[in-house]
């Protein structure tokens, strides 16, 4: 099932840029300042991923599972509704980091806070779509029905990465360096 196989992987390197933003949670925490430019970086890729991909596959999937299983349909509203909190929590980490790369006044406790909050929600989503939403796809997908909703997909999810690694390259760095969590 390569289309489980790809979303697994794209969980793991989710799960590995949210590392790379917790280890600069915890220099904020420890009352360092992080490296905001980095930070930049990764909120602009998450951001950027979560719309050209994730939201296209969220749509796709959620046709084709409510077509096959009526009561997905709670399922999906709920990601749905999960996702765009998500969305909503990393918009505002980006104009907070804007604020603190521009100078402004931004207290460091509120965004340390937020920025944990977004790393606690975030991993929640990809814990739920591991655990609810990939066993659902396994259980009622079979390969035809997986090679079409893989067809459906945009074309650039793959080359996602080689993005990430051409346009920051000190993100890549980091994130090559971030444990993946299908090693463990």
């Amino acid at each position: 099932m390569p289309m489980l196989t790809q979303l697994r992987q794209d969980h793991a390197n989710m799960a590995r840029l949210l590392h790379v933003l917790q280890l600069k949670h915890k220099t904020l925490s420890d009352g360092e300042r992080p490296n905001f430019r980095l930070i930049r970086e990764v909120v602009d890729y998450i951001l950027d991923y979560m719309n050209g991909f994730t939201v296209p596959l969220e749509r796709i999937c959620s046709e084709q599972l409510a077509s096959k299983v009526p009561q997905a349909e709670a399922l999906s509203e709920r990601l749905t509704q999960d996702y765009q909190h998500l969305h909503e929590q990393l918009m505002r980490l980006s104009q907070d980091i804007d604020m603190i790369l521009m100078d402004g006044v931004m207290p460091m406790d509120k965004f340390a806070d937020d920025l944990k909050r977004y790393l606690e929600s975030h991993r929640a989503y990809l814990r739920a779509e591991r655990e609810e939403l990939f066993p659902l796809i396994r259980e009622h997908f079979d390969e035809a029905a997986l090679a079409k909703l893989a067809s459906e997909l945009p074309d650039h999810a793959e080359a996602e990465l080689a993005r990430l690694q051409e346009a920051y390259p000190e993100l890549y760095t980091e994130f090559r360096d971030a444990p993946s969590p299908l090693a463990s």
